[in-house]
């Protein structure tokens, strides 16, 4: 196994395409345990996509399907259509090919940001947990801190906090890095409310996969620096599990938003 924070460093360095009108890009996959390519790592590359093609705006919203899984074994081809661009604004539609299937499809939203009136309105953060509070993760390569235990199948409130920070990094993929980790645990968070299980059953206790997930990113982002993934999830109905989230930064700025849908089953 190659070490895991260089093999994703690696995936998001995404190569354009030679021989393609429109614009293509070309990245690798995670070398992980299982055939699945992880969705977050699809975000993550996603994200690089859009910022390759509209090189002097950032990134407000991405708003991704996954109609199929990805296979670890196969490249990911990012075919970016533009369908606006303008002086302050863009749009543009990007679909994510292996082979002839689609595994995913965005639309990306990018903006020159402007300056003008802020305000936000949420609980503040509280203190950065200690050390003692360390969780690993096996598809987080950087520091993470939990107060609550996401393998617990003891009945909670579907909360969920989060706080992690990645080693150095160049500050343009810190919105990226970001995406990738938002994939992570809004199942888990769910779950909490349920009796018996957690995401560690996911295959064997119940079958569940991410459907949709959609990111908004309201300031520039910094992963290298701790950051708050605070998540709730209102509902499980229909099949469907729904959680959302918000990124913050150490002294309480919201940086990012996110909400994402899976499909959930409980295995006779």
């Amino acid at each position: 196994m190659p070490d895991m924070w260089n093999d994703l460093l690696a995936c998001l360095d995404l190569k354009p395409v030679v021989g393609i009108d429109t614009i293509a890009l070309e990245g690798g996959n995670q070398t992980l345990p299982y055939h699945r390519v992880f969705g977050g790592q699809v975000l993550g590359q996603l994200m690089v996509a859009a910022q390759l093609a509209f090189p002097d705006k950032a990134v407000k919203s991405l708003h991704t399907a996954f109609p199929r899984e990805g296979r670890s074994d196969t490249p990911i081809r990012y075919h970016v259509h533009t369908l606006h661009e303008g002086r302050s604004f863009a749009t543009a539609s990007i679909v994510a090919h292996q082979g002839e299937q689609v595994i995913a499809s965005a639309v990306a939203s990018l903006h020159v940001p402007e300056e003008g009136t802020q305000r936000q309105s949420l609980p503040e953060v509280g203190p950065l947990l200690g050390p003692e509070h360390r969780v690993e993760m096996s598809l987080l390569p950087w520091e993470a801190r939990a107060a609550d235990d996401l393998d617990s199948t003891e009945v909670a409130a579907p909360d969920y906090t989060l706080w992690m920070r990645t080693p150095p990094v160049e500050p343009e993929l810190g919105a990226a890095l970001t995406a990738y980790a938002t994939d992570l645990t809004l199942i888990g968070t769910a779950l909490r409310a349920e009796s018996g299980i957690s995401h560690t059953g996911n295959g064997t206790d119940f079958l569940s996969a991410v459907t949709t997930h959609t990111l908004w990113f309201h300031r520039p982002v910094r992963s290298d620096v701790w950051q708050v993934l605070r998540q709730h999830s209102p509902i499980l109905a229909g099949g469907r599990i729904f959680g959302r989230g918000d990124v913050l930064t150490e002294d309480g700025l919201l940086v990012a938003s996110y909400a994402q849908e899976a499909m959930f089953r409980h295995r006779s």
